[in-house]
């Protein structure tokens, strides 16, 4: 679906990550975190596996301790994505993790400040050939009037540092618990480098609470052109993350990960269960995997006749429920009724066939 005002991003610097290349035009990467202990190897590789499998592209490991820093080595040799070293307080943990063959590495400039700390981890990254995100969160920067002021200086500042050192693949964040700063900190930014951006809230509270707020902020930015790279942050399972953040991105028509559903609230007016027909609908959706090129289509599952017919013709494929049954509609064009209880299985079976699939599931 084409949406009116076509979004035109912002001109940034491409910066690989491990087989991941952001910035430019280049397509809005996902990004998560284990939510392991890194020094688990095994149950860390296990959660990233998960993670890939439901369309993570990068995934950042927190690095608290020497257990972690080791561990780091065998998890990169078996890791099916680029791995990020999130490093806190201790910079000699970066230079082991670069020794160790991350992808990246992402610094605190609220606890990680010392210029030649900073600038040997330049010297290392660069040996390495990986990028370095540049990660402000307002926790680390302190809760002040002017907060988002003090971030993008710190930022900046920091960049300075880095590039001072003939260093350039830079990634950029400034993350806030409070949607309207993290919007206006990224902004600011914006305006002042060309480096690609990682977008996301941080701190956001209750999961459905998390989801909207990352919505709001995320696409409020990606809808201005701000943003190569995103991560929903959930005090969920680390799949709950993608999810998100896959609809987000499709929801502004910038990543397609599977067919465009419409499907109204329903209202006295329904004379069938759409509630339970859109959940069933859901599910089996979620179990298809799309390969990148797939054409999905716009499917509309609409519960009476009002609007019902206009959405189904609108869509690639629909179905409009008058009483127990729906006109089911291709193309524009009614081909058939069909009895709730059978809808399910007709539109999963025509999205198969729109999407260039002849088997149930596709990893």
């Amino acid at each position: 679906m084409r949406s009116l005002k076509m979004i035109i991003r912002r001109k940034t610097k491409v910066i690989k990550i491990g087989n991941i290349a952001i910035g430019g035009n280049n397509p809005i990467a996902i990004q998560s975190m284990a939510k392991t202990r890194t020094k688990d190897s095994f149950e860390t590789i296990r959660q990233i596996n998960e993670l890939a499998k439901s369309g993570c592209e990068i995934v950042r490991l927190a690095v608290k301790d020497n257990e972690d820093v080791r561990a780091l080595k065998k998890i990169k040799q078996k890791a099916v994505l680029p791995v990020v070293a999130d490093i806190h307080f201790n910079w000699r943990f970066a230079l082991e993790a670069i020794d160790n063959g991350v992808d990246k590495i992402r610094l605190n400039p609220g606890n990680i400040s010392k210029k030649a700390e900073v600038k040997e981890i330049a010297k290392a990254a660069k040996r390495a050939g990986i990028p370095i995100r540049v990660g402000l969160n307002s926790g680390s920067i302190g809760d002040t009037p002017d907060q988002v002021k003090k971030m993008v200086k710190s930022a900046r500042d920091y960049i300075g540092i880095l590039e001072g050192c003939g260093f350039y693949d830079i990634v950029v964040s400034l993350k806030c618990s409070d949607i309207i700063a993290t919007v206006e900190a990224y902004r600011r930014m914006s305006k002042l480098c060309d480096y690609p951006f990682h977008l996301g809230v941080t701190a956001t509270g209750f999961p459905a609470e998390g989801a909207i707020k990352s919505a709001i902020a995320i696409g409020s930015l990606l809808m201005e052109g701000i943003g190569d790279t995103i991560r929903v942050s959930l005090t969920d399972r680390p799949g709950e993350e993608i999810k998100a953040a896959q609809r987000i991105l499709e929801s502004l028509g910038l990543r397609n990960f599977g067919p465009q559903i419409i499907s109204c609230p329903t209202c006295g007016r329904c004379d069938v269960d759409l509630v339970n027909i859109v959940k069933d609908l859901e599910s089996k959706l979620s179990a298809i995997r799309y390969p990148l090129s797939a054409r999905t289509p716009k499917v509309a599952v609409m519960g009476c006749v009002v609007n019902g017919p206009g959405e189904a013709r609108h869509a690639d494929l629909g179905i409009a429920f008058g009483k127990k049954e729906g006109l089911f509609f291709r193309n524009g064009k009614a081909i058939k009724k069909v009895s709730a209880d059978k809808c399910v299985e007709s539109l999963v079976k025509e999205i198969k066939k729109c999407s260039g699939q002849n088997h149930s599931y596709r990893h």
